[in-house]
Order: structure tokens, then C-alpha cells, then sequence
């Protein structure tokens, strides 16, 4: 059976001179970032490449919508090669524009639509989250579905990756925060999932570990602890990446696509909202499987017994984005059941990497429970 696969080449820099000279970015080029990123680390650097300021299209979650109106932007730009450099929500929207076919994007994220890959892919991140830059998967909100939905297919991996962690000294503390949370959900949730292996735990526990080591000295020394952190945290990220992107993520992320969508919370900070509700529900279900060994290994880095595992993380956490009930965000308990509906019909592709199943009743429960 297929154990592991990587289909993209990992880079790594010091600086964004060497990125820029090595690949010889210029004419025929469309970069597609941030304006305070280009301005930051490479305007003066006097690339000839267009770029498109994506910020410029909207705020948030990237949706169908902004995708839409770059494209209408860029069609009659000539290029040869994409280049993202941002977060996720950048990544991920990027890696459409090397594709031939583009809109209706409905149609595309139905696979109605020839994929074909058309130009070079070059994914820089920004954040220690995603792993987007080593996936084959571009998540977007479909505006008019009210919900989140991935298109994972093969012409999405980036020809290229590029580590530079100096891009990462900028970050925002709570950017940091939730980027790095989400970074640790994919770790631990394509651990136990049924398709994991032992090439995607290697990643997976090494993810987990050099996160929740990290975690450990910013909570003691202060949030200014984590710069020197960075080069580990944007490779914990990346080793992530490499192990959801061949294992899969699972319920938390489908839990969480629903409420990101309606209340717009950052990615990292809606999975962690359902982290740990799903995961004491596995261990209620399957207490003696797969998970009894995470809750072992947890235990040995959080130092505490493997029956407060998730307690002790949790309290950990907190420390790095306070959890808050999802009333708080505003969320209905009327919406607990449509954001349950929707669960059990539009996540199917990640519901089927649940560690233990999870049927309809037992997913607005979780989702009740952290009311």
C-alpha cells in the first residue's frame, strides 16, 4: 500500500535576497501577498514581477468571492510562474491561480471543471500554521453554502516550498498564537487517524513535540521567548503539513469549518475551540486504542498523569489563545444543529479520518458540551 508521498521541493533561506536571486524572480512572474509583507522584506528589492496585494479583495477567511475578483484582476497579466507569500489564507487561494481553469469556482471545488496545472507553484509562508506550502489542498468558504470546503487534488502541490523564518519575526503575537495551534490540531489529529502510518506519525510527533516544547518556554520567559523559537516553529509546521497532507485531518477541522464560516474566527483559534471536546469524546469511545499511546507520549512532555492529558493541555493553551464557549462568540444553540447538519453532509472527506465514529447525535453533543 501507498505509505508516504511529497511532491513538492523544500527550500530554506536566511533571507529573502537569497529566495529572490536563487529563483531569479522577475517578468513573468505573479507574486501575490500582502501589501506590509512586500513592503517589509521586498519592495527593496526591486522586483520587475506584478504584484497583487491580496487584502485588497477582502478581509478574513479567503471565499469564493476573492478569488473571483483577482482572477478578474490578473487573467490578462502574462506569467509563467505563481508565488505566494503569506499565511494560509493567502497559500491557499494562490495555489488556484496555477491552475488553468479557474471559475465558477463552485464549479471547480466540485471537480466539475478540467484541472489542469498550467504555471510553476512557489508557496512562501508567513505563519507556522497551515503546512499549506506542502499540501494539495486549497480551503475556501463558498459564500453562498454558508460553509467551508476543500478541494484537495494533485495539480495543488506547490512545485516549490520556501522556509525563510526571518518572515516570521514580524508575526503578531496572537497571529503567532493561532497559527501555531493550528499547526499542532493537524499534528495530533493525523496521528490518530485510520490512515496514518509510521512515515506520517515520524512528522506528526516531532510537530507535536518541538510545538508543545515551545509552548512550555513562552509561558515561563514571555511571548518575546518565541523569536528565537521561530526557525523550530515554522518547521514544526511544515512536518505537519507533511503528515495531514498524507494522513488527513478529522473532526475537529470538520466541527470547525461551520463556525469559522459564520462568525469568521481565525482558523486556529475555531479548531482549538473544538479541539478538545472531540478528543475527550474519542478517548470516551476508544479509550484502549491508538489513542492510550498520544496520551502516553503527551503525558511524558506535559508531565503529568496520561488520565489529565487533555486537562493539562488545555491549561497550556490557554496560555497561548484563551478557549472561549462558542456563546461567546455569538454562536445559537438553534445554530448548534444547523452547524451539525452541515457537518454530517458537506465534511465527509475529513469525517472519514475520525479516530472513532462520530454519528449526528454525538457531534451536536460535542458541540453542546462547549456551549
Amino acid at each position: 500500500m501507498k505509505q508516504f508521498r511529497i511532491k513538492t521541493t523544500i527550500w530554506q533561506f536566511d533571507n529573502c535576497k537569497e529566495f529572490c536571486d536563487t529563483f531569479h524572480i522577475g517578468r513573468n512572474d505573479l507574486i501575490i501577498t500582502s501589501e506590509h509583507t512586500f513592503k517589509d522584506y521586498f519592495e527593496e528589492l526591486s522586483l520587475e514581477a506584478a504584484v497583487v496585494y491580496f487584502r485588497k479583495y477582502g478581509s478574513g477567511e479567503p471565499n469564493d468571492k476573492m478569488v473571483e475578483a483577482i482572477y478578474a484582476d490578473v487573467k490578462n497579466i502574462p506569467y509563467n510562474r505563481v508565488i505566494a507569500i503569506g499565511g494560509g489564507t493567502i497559500l491557499d487561494v494562490a495555489k488556484l491561480f496555477a491552475l488553468k481553469n479557474v471559475l465558477p469556482v463552485p464549479d471547480l471545488f466540485d471537480k466539475k471543471l478540467e484541472l489542469v496545472k498550467d504555471k510553476e507553484l512557489i508557496l512562501v509562508p508567513t505563519t507556522c500554521g497551515t503546512g499549506s506550502e506542502v499540501t494539495n489542498i486549497s480551503i475556501l468558504e463558498l459564500v453562498s453554502r454558508r460553509t467551508k470546503l476543500g478541494l484537495a487534488v494533485d495539480e495543488l502541490f506547490a512545485d516549490s516550498a520556501i522556509l525563510i523564518p526571518k518572515l516570521l519575526e514580524k508575526l503578531p503575537f496572537p497571529y503567532f498564537a493561532t497559527s501555531s495551534i493550528d499547526a499542532f490540531i493537524h499534528a495530533i489529529e493525523s496521528f490518530l487517524s485510520p490512515k496514518a502510518n509510521p512515515f506520517t506519525e515520524m512528522y506528526s510527533i516531532r510537530a507535536m513535540e518541538m510545538i508543545l516544547k515551545g509552548y512550555q518556554i513562552i509561558v515561563k520567559d514571555g511571548e518575546a521567548a518565541r523569536i528565537p523559537l521561530l526557525p523550530d516553529f515554522l518547521l514544526a509546521s511544515t512536518y505537519a503539513g507533511l503528515a495531514f497532507g498524507n494522513a488527513g485531518t478529522a473532526a475537529v477541522h470538520a466541527m470547525s469549518y461551520p463556525l469559522g464560516a459564520a462568525y469568521h474566527i481565525p482558523h486556529g483559534e475555531s479548531n482549538y475551540a473544538i479541539f478538545t471536546g472531540v478528543f475527550k469524546t474519542y478517548q470516551k469511545l476508544l479509550p484502549n486504542g491508538k489513542i492510550s499511546q498520544l496520551s502516553r507520549f503527551l503525558s511524558g512532555i506535559l508531565e503529568c498523569g496520561e488520565d489529565r492529558v487533555y486537562d493539562e493541555l488545555e491549561a497550556l493553551l490557554n496560555h497561548i489563545i484563551p478557549k472561549k464557549a462558542l456563546s461567546r462568540y455569538g454562536v445559537t444553540r438553534e445554530q448548534l444543529e444547523e452547524f451539525t447538519v452541515s457537518v454530517m453532509e458537506k465534511q465527509g472527506r475529513l469525517m472519514a479520518n475520525n479516530y472513532a465514529e462520530l454519528d449526528k447525535d454525538t457531534v451536536y453533543e460535542i458541540y453542546l458540551s462547549l456551549y
